[in-house]
């Protein structure tokens, strides 16, 4: 595939921007979803390809990628000089595989639930941002659990699309969603998914390995706008603690996210009845329902900052990419 042009990496900038501001103005549908679409494709080939092992699941990961891929980079090609459309494009899949206004959405709600005191409202919502158990769950644990997704969805659902359709236009932002969302189905280790998922779920740790890091780095940009003088105690928190948490990524942005607010996450979870002690990240005190909206709000400011960064960077490689022309010239002089 040939590399695009200079009008198509502007255009792409302009769709990717475009898109982002989708996200804030347009909810995503109860219905017809096109992530939703996928994923019922992504269960139905499981269910054709299933078996508990590494080997079908790398086949079953290679096809559940390699289909939307492929669509996507058949779009890739047909806008190719066609700016409008591929700028139209770019923001419909942006606006798709970005979920950072239903993250805030989520936490918004969680929010609105523990300040009404609507304990098992509150703890049948935390399913909407997460899978562990929510039975017994106080409003400080609750509040650590909704900080801690939104600080690792922010990374997941927000900063890597734009960072892989920074990379690679309309089948980055694709590609990425489908792994992502294959990561979310069978990525687990449950008995099912322990072996069959294990594909799935390193190819999300692999492509959310930059993005993870530059989330933690735009949340320590975005801290002093959320809590004063916090920037320098993100950092510190990141650095020390972004790698003690068991998933690769993870860690370093709930690490910069805790230094941010002046909180501790991480502690005891369970998941499925059984429980899971992980690092303590921070050294501030414990969350509190108060911390939801500044951690959505520092959500936001993560986003936009991503949002930013992708396009410059599409711009910058517009303006040192040389012209049609240019190249045209060049090879012709070459040639006499």
């Amino acid at each position: 595939m040939s590399a695009p042009s200079r009008s198509d990496l502007l255009a792409t900038a302009v769709g990717l921007t475009l898109g982002a501001m989708l996200d804030h103005v347009v909810p995503d549908p109860r219905r017809g979803h096109p992530v939703a679409g996928y994923g019922r494709f992504a269960a139905a080939l499981e269910r054709r390809l299933y078996a508990p092992t590494r080997p079908r699941g790398v086949v079953y990961t290679a096809l559940a990628v390699g289909a939307p891929v492929a669509a996507a980079v058949a779009v890739d090609r047909l806008t190719r000089r066609r700016p409008v459309l591929r700028a139209a494009a770019t923001a419909v899949t942006t606006w798709a595989v970005v979920g950072g206004a239903s993250l805030r959405r989520e936490a918004g709600a969680m929010d609105r639930l523990l300040a009404a005191d609507d304990l098992p409202g509150a703890r049948n919502r935390l399913s909407h941002l997460c899978g562990r158990d929510p039975a017994g769950l106080e409003p400080p644990a609750l509040a650590r659990a909704v900080v801690e997704s939104v600080a690792e969805n922010t990374a997941d659902a927000v900063v890597a699309p734009y960072f892989w359709g920074a990379v690679a236009g309309i089948p980055g932002l694709v590609g990425y969603r489908a792994v992502n969302t294959l990561d979310a189905m069978v990525g687990h280790r449950s008995d099912r998914y322990v072996q069959f998922g294990w594909a799935s779920a390193r190819f999300d740790d692999l492509l959310n390995l930059v993005p993870s890091r530059l989330t933690a780095l735009l949340t320590i940009g975005a801290a002093p706008l959320v809590r004063r003088g916090a920037a320098g105690e993100a950092w510190r928190t990141w650095r020390r603690d972004g790698g003690a948490h068991p998933s690769p990524n993870a860690g370093q942005c709930e690490a910069a996210t805790a230094g941010a607010l002046g909180i501790r996450l991480g502690g005891r979870n369970t998941y499925g009845g059984a429980v899971d002690e992980r690092p303590v990240l921070g050294d501030g005190r414990e969350a509190r329902p108060a911390d939801i909206v500044p951690a959505a709000r520092l959500s936001l400011l993560v986003g936009a900052g991503a949002a930013a960064l992708g396009a410059a960077t599409l711009i910058l490689r517009a303006l040192v990419r040389p012209s049609r022309a240019a190249r045209t010239s060049t090879s012709r002089t070459g040639a006499s």
